[in-house]
Parts: C-alpha cells; sequence; structure tokens
C-alpha cells in the first residue's frame, strides 16, 4: 500500500514537452492583459469590471479555461487552470468573477451534465457570451448544506419543475445568464415520499428570476454578489443535472473539484508581493542602513518565499494528481490546499504591506486592497472551520491507527509516516461517535473526548497535523524532482523545504503532545469554559480595571 501511495506523490508530477509551450503560449498574452489592460485600483473604487475589461478576458478564452475544445473551451487540464490562475488572482475581483463562473458555476454540467445539455449550454458558457452562476447558499443555511429551503415543484402535466426561493451570496447573481441551482424535490424511496436536493440548470430567460442589488463588500469589490430569488421558475426536466435528487452530491463534488486552485493564485500574489516590496526594501534607508539589512524585515521576506513555495508545491502536486487518469478523489488534498493557502495568504499580504510602514496602509499602493480582497478566502469555497473538521474526520480512520502505534517514530522525524497518512480515506458518512483508534488503552486522546465528531479542538490540531504532513510530501516530492533534473536554483529549494520540514516537524510534535492524555500543553477546557461565560454574558466578564465595588 506504501509503495502505491508512493507512486502517487513521488515523483513530483511533470507535464509533457507540448503542454509547457501551450502554457507558454497562453501565459505570455494573459500576462500581457493584466498588466497593460486591467486597472485594479478602478475596479475597486468603481465596484464593476469595465465591459471592455470584460471582453478581453473572454477574448483570451479565460471564461472557458477548462472546457473541452468540442464545446468551444480552451480543453485545459487542472494544472493548466492552476497555472493561469496565478496570473488572474492578481486581479480578485476579477479572479473571482472567472472562477464563479467556471470553477462552480457551469462544473455541474462539466462533472454531471448530459450530452445534449454539455451541446446546448457550454459553448456560450466556454466563450463568456453566457455568464454562470452557483447558486447554493441561502439566508439560514450557510455551511450547513442539507438545510437548504428552496423548492422544486413538479407540474402536473410532469413537464417542468416550478422553482420558489432564495439564495444569497451569489457570486456573478446579477450578470448570470445560466445559473446551477440546488433546490428540495420530492422523491419516493422505499414507498416514502422524502426531500431530497436536486441539482437544475436554469436560464434567466425562464423569467421569475430577480437579482438584488449587489452587496457593498469588504474587499473583491468588483465582483457581483447579490441575493437572487425564484419565484415559480419553470424549468423543464430535460434541465435537472444528473438524477433527481442527486443533487447534494454534485454540489459537493462540484465544490471538492475547485478549491485546489488557491493554491496557486495565493502563490502568485505572493511572489507579486515579493517582487513589488523587495525594491523598496533593498533602497529605503533607516539608522544608515537599508531595510533589507534588518532581521526582522529578513524574515519577512523569508515567510514570503516559504509559503509561496509550499502552496505551490501542494497546488502542483494535487493538479497533477487530479490530472492522471485513475487516481482516486483529491477533495481531502484540494481541501488541505485551500485551508494553508488562505491562512498563509493573509498573513503574507499584511507582512508584506508591514514593509512599508505608513505607505502600505494607504490607497497609493496596492497593498490594502489585496489585503482586503484576501480576506474573503478562509470563509468562501467552505469555512477553514468546516474544512479542518472534513479534514480531520476524513484523514482519521486510518492515520488514527498510524498515530497511536508511530508516535516515536514522528518524534524521531520518520517521513515515511507522511506518506502513510494518506493511504486510505474515509469513504463513509460518519454517524455518532467512531473507534477512529485515537483512543483505548493504547491511544493519545483522553477517554472522555470518544464522541470525537463534537471534539472541534481536538479535530482543529489533527487537521493541523494532517495538512503539515500533506504540506511536507508536497515540498519533499517537488525538491527531489527538483534535484534528479537539475533544475537551476534547486539548492534554493533545498534550503525552502529543510526550513519548511524542520518548522512544520516542531508544530506537529507540539500539537500531537497536546492531544497526549493529561497533557499541561492543553488548555482546550480553560479555553471552551472561557467562551461560555462570555457567551453566556453575552459581554466581556471582568470588572473595569478602574472599578473600586467589590
Amino acid at each position: 500500500e506504501l509503495f502505491l501511495l508512493q507512486a502517487e506523490v513521488f515523483p513530483y508530477p511533470e507535464i509533457g514537452i507540448e503542454e509547457l509551450e501551450e502554457i507558454k503560449q497562453l501565459v505570455a498574452p494573459v500576462d500581457k492583459f493584466f498588466s497593460e489592460q486591467v486597472d485594479s485600483a478602478h475596479i475597486d473604487r468603481e465596484s464593476k469590471i469595465p465591459p471592455e475589461t470584460m471582453s478581453g478576458l473572454k477574448e483570451l478564452g479565460l471564461f472557458g479555461i477548462m472546457v473541452p475544445e468540442e464545446y468551444g473551451g480552451l480543453g485545459l487540464s487542472n494544472t493548466m487552470y492552476a497555472r493561469l490562475a496565478e496570473i488572474t488572482s492578481l486581479d480578485g475581483s476579477i479572479a473571482v468573477t472567472l472562477a464563479a463562473h467556471q470553477a462552480i458555476g457551469l462544473k455541474g454540467l462539466l462533472i454531471a451534465g448530459s450530452e445534449a445539455q454539455k451541446q446546448k449550454y457550454l459553448p456560450k458558457l466556454a466563450s463568456g457570451e453566457h455568464i454562470a452562476a452557483f447558486c447554493l447558499t441561502e439566508p439560514g443555511s450557510g455551511s450547513d448544506v442539507a438545510s437548504i429551503q428552496t423548492q422544486a415543484t413538479l407540474s402536473e402535466d410532469g413537464k417542468h419543475y416550478l422553482i420558489n426561493g432564495s439564495k444569497i451570496w451569489i457570486s456573478n447573481g446579477g450578470l448570470a445568464d445560466i445559473l446551477t441551482v440546488f433546490a428540495k424535490t420530492k422523491v419516493v424511496e422505499d414507498g416514502v415520499k422524502k426531500d431530497k436536493i436536486s441539482a437544475f440548470i436554469v436560464e434567466r430567460a425562464f423569467g421569475g428570476i430577480i437579482s438584488g442589488k449587489p452587496e457593498d463588500k469588504l474587499g473583491i469589490r468588483g465582483s457581483n454578489t447579490c441575493e437572487v430569488s425564484f419565484d415559480n421558475v419553470p424549468v423543464p426536466v430535460e434541465n435537472v443535472l444528473g438524477e433527481v435528487g442527486g443533487g447534494f452530491k454534485i454540489a459537493m463534488n462540484i465544490l471538492n473539484s475547485g478549491r485546489f486552485s488557491m493554491g496557486s493564485s495565493s502563490a502568485g500574489v505572493i511572489k507579486k508581493m515579493i517582487e513589488l516590496t523587495s525594491e523598496y526594501a533593498a533602497t529605503r534607508k533607516q539608522f544608515s542602513k537599508t531595510l533589507s539589512e534588518f532581521g526582522m524585515i529578513q524574515e519577512k521576506f523569508a515567510l514570503m518565499a516559504l509559503n509561496a513555495f509550499v502552496m505551490e508545491s501542494m497546488a502542483y502536486l494535487t493538479a497533477g494528481m487530479m490530472d492522471k487518469p485513475g487516481i482516486p478523489d483529491c477533495s481531502l488534498e484540494a481541501a488541505m490546499v485551500k485551508v494553508f493557502s488562505s491562512e498563509g495568504g493573509c498573513i503574507c499580504v499584511s507582512e508584506a504591506l508591514q514593509v512599508l510602514g505608513g505607505l502600505g496602509y494607504t490607497k497609493n499602493y496596492p497593498y490594502e486592497r489585496y489585503l482586503r480582497d484576501c480576506r474573503i478566502l478562509p470563509i468562501f469555497e467552505g469555512t477553514n472551520e468546516v474544512l479542518r473538521m472534513y479534514i480531520a474526520l476524513t484523514g482519521m480512520q486510518h492515520a488514527g491507527k498510524v498515530l497511536t502505534g508511530k508516535i516515536k517514530e514522528m518524534k524521531k522525524g520518520n517521513i515515511g509516516l507522511a506518506l502513510g497518512m494518506f493511504g486510505k480515506k474515509l469513504r463513509n458518512s460518519f454517524g455518532g461517535s467512531v473507534d477512529l483508534g485515537l483512543t483505548g488503552k493504547d491511544g493519545v486522546v483522553h477517554p472522555s473526548l470518544t464522541s470525537i465528531v463534537d471534539e472541534q479542538l481536538v479535530l482543529k490540531k489533527v487537521a493541523d497535523v494532517l495538512i503539515h504532513l500533506y504540506a511536507m510530501t508536497a515540498v519533499l516530492s517537488r525538491t527531489s524532482r527538483s534535484i534528479n533534473i537539475g533544475l537551476r536554483n534547486h539548492d534554493h529549494e533545498v534550503l525552502l523545504t529543510n526550513t519548511f520540514c524542520s518548522d512544520a516537524f516542531f508544530k506537529n510534535n507540539y500539537w500531537m503532545t497536546q492531544l497526549q492524555k493529561h497533557s499541561p500543553e492543553n488548555n482546550d477546557s480553560n479555553i471552551k469554559k472561557i467562551a461560555r461565560e462570555v457567551l453566556e454574558n453575552r459581554a466581556y466578564v471582568c470588572s473595569h480595571p478602574l472599578e473600586r465595588t467589590y
């Protein structure tokens, strides 16, 4: 099993010479367009992407990157999509508009559409003549997708569904011509009528669709986000995506498959930050030294370089696995890339701003915009809190057994374990408590924590250990390839890999120490107690330090 696993992550995925040429041909014009034609400050200020910028993006084919060529798209791989995302992410509003359209909006058609549906809708979506949106979230159901209330009722003649309900936070909601809409339908199972979620392809032209006014957001201000209401929208039965009642799975597959590209987009932004900031640090003088000579400033550049390197390594390892035929679903890896990159991205942008001091805080420079734009990353496409639960629970059934038996080896830094972790993935859903090998007489978690699904603070540490193991695996695999093929600057990659792995190893050890029984390092119960008292009072509990009432 370990051998198979190593085959998945070692050697690092490579693309063919032809694909590399194709990438070069595509990257150059997209790069040129973004540096010459995109005015990000204007988009941010006006809260709108100008029509001429939208036209330029369409002409470059960026609305159909992964749509197969037979339907008018570029037909590119996940790896190529990730590469282009490095450039498109340089404007947050454009990146989100493009991703909402293809990574989620039209993705349902690619994953579950019939041949007739694909032929009818994909060509105009690939060209950008039609814009797509993904309509899942509702006022009463954010992360809890199963609780959606929008209804789709079959008409008496059985020819169409009538959709009623309301969706919120819909990216492209005001622009979209084609919407992938999730609604409850009545399904008969074993003679019993049940409400199950179905997915529908809905045209704005069907009528009855009302878009609310655009939300006024902190960042990604030029991307259109609004409420979309459905009032008796008639949808022909042939517009059901996949099978009736099979919508929940489709929604999850759509979301799971898009997250990996957040790694390359965040890396793209950080590389840009390094370029912008290093020039300033190398020329600005204080105390008769340049900023670049100060240790605390150097640390910021090392942090940016390490983060960009790890994100890139994880993103392209995951994209490469997704592009291989017959490799199992990579939603666990994609979730890890998303959590790591969205959090690292926010920290790095903030540190880049800090290098410029007061200048970085002004609108004369792009740092404050990047800071606002990247704040959405830990929130959308699955909040990092929910994704950590998913990572921990998915990784745990197998990893629990490994963790229990191998803590000693972990402490010696056995990297074989980094691979073993991802051997088996939990494919079934979780009901109640599961013995995950972390408890019992040989376990590392206190027996009082057996209802593991509810123990979020335990699961958070487990998720962070797993994320760091995958990150270590990715940089080791990438750097091994770089050394083997003699890639230029591979000695710098070795330096980054050693630095990151040594840091991640100590962090993992600390989290795993906290997971041991009666660990004095573990403050979870105190944290919960503090939170409980604050929440019960709906306020900060302490008396003011100037009070004298006993």
